[in-house]
């Protein structure tokens, strides 16, 4: 038993100090400001604000999914997905659809889904319905 107790310790210590050891960027947070985020050669983020008196996160997302469609029009084809970040969070926008996260390198949460033709919605509003 006591070994058992002194494997769980060591086991739970080992992983604080593999968790503290893990880059956590990030980011800023500024009331209703709304931000592209870049990498610079370096590998840092660069954040460059895109609007302001943004009232909530999905205006954020809407505002950079518009960005990276006038960037794909523009012949930009590398620029299937973009990061973005607003009040502390950071917006992830790939071809599935929005995710949000609370640092750049930990796990992303589904915020919005792409429709069939290709809007994004909140997950679980819209219905497939089967084919007959």
């Amino acid at each position: 038993m006591k070994k058992t107790v002194l494997a769980a310790i060591v086991l739970a210590a080992s992983g604080l100090a593999l968790a503290g050891c893990q880059k956590e960027t990030k980011a800023p947070f500024e009331t209703g400001v709304c931000f592209q985020v870049a990498a610079n050669k370096d590998k840092s983020l660069r954040f460059n604000p895109v609007a302001h008196n943004v009232p909530q996160l999905e205006e954020c997302a809407a505002t950079l999914e518009g960005m990276r469609i006038r960037f794909v029009r523009l012949g930009q084809s590398n620029n299937k997905s973009m990061v973005g970040a607003y009040q502390g969070s950071f917006i992830f926008i790939e071809k599935e659809g929005i995710y949000v996260g609370q640092t750049f390198e930990g796990p992303r949460y589904m915020s919005l889904v792409r429709t069939g033709d290709g809007r994004l919605a909140v997950p679980g509003a819209i219905r497939r319905v089967p084919a007959e």
